[in-house]
């Protein structure tokens, strides 16, 4: 069963009157929360693009850009958005509700909210309401304010750092540049994230995270290699 059945059928549990956020209290044990992963992102997307008042974005495009979406699944999709962006309850709601889903595996957190950021960042354009909603949620996760800088310098557009999308400072030598990277690749790797419980379906960002964290690499080294040049 694919996780867009899964995540209807989590839905139609729902009492009548029940919000969306009333959902994420009935998915507990790990094969459950793959769903409440994918409901979290789908939902505070909607609540994102509410606060930013991108609502004529075509919103399923740019969960495009973290899950596989069969087209004849699209509609399951747009539900989830659709739900959390006509209820009025804050974002702040859902955001404790699945800090506390997932305070056990802080790590999916992390990756829920690289999943805010490909959303955020899906129309080529960081509004400062979105950065403040990142904020927020990162606050509310547990996120430190270091691992948001990282995050922030990987994804968001105009604010691209490379020697910050790795977390590491302009001064690391070359060869320990080199080891930290390996081991960013090694840890981002996409059976990493689905062994934490990430569904399969948003293996597109793994691929990308890998692709930031590659490109930030190979922009530093091809700097490196210029400033040697301009030495001679």
């Amino acid at each position: 069963m694919s996780i867009w059945s899964r995540i209807a059928e989590a839905l139609g549990a729902l009492t009548k009157g029940e919000p969306l956020s009333a959902v994420f209290d009935k998915l507990r044990t790990p094969p459950e929360r793959t769903v409440g992963f994918t409901i979290a992102v789908l939902a505070l997307g909607a609540k994102m693009a509410k606060a930013d008042g991108q609502v004529t974005r075509d919103e399923v495009a740019a969960f495009r850009e973290i899950f596989i979406i069969p087209p004849e699944d699209e509609k399951k999709a747009a539900r989830i958005f659709n739900l959390a962006r006509q209820d009025v309850a804050g974002f702040e709601g859902y955001a404790r509700q699945v800090a506390r889903m997932f305070r056990d595996r802080p790590a999916v957190l992390e990756d829920l909210m690289e999943g805010l950021f490909h959303i955020a960042a899906a129309d080529g354009v960081y509004h400062p309401a979105e950065d403040a909603f990142l904020v927020e949620v990162a606050r509310l996760f547990g996120i430190g304010e270091d691992k948001f800088h990282i995050l922030r310098a990987r994804y968001a557009p105009g604010a691209h750092e490379p020697y910050a999308a790795l977390g590491v400072e302009p001064s690391i030598s070359d060869e320990d540049l080199r080891k930290h990277w390996r081991k960013l690749v090694r840890d981002l790797h996409p059976d990493k994230m689905i062994a934490r419980g990430v569904p399969e379906e948003a293996e597109r960002m793994a691929t990308r995270r890998l692709a930031a964290v590659n490109a930030a690499y190979e922009e530093i080294i091809a700097e490196r290699a210029r400033m040697r040049d301009g030495v001679r």
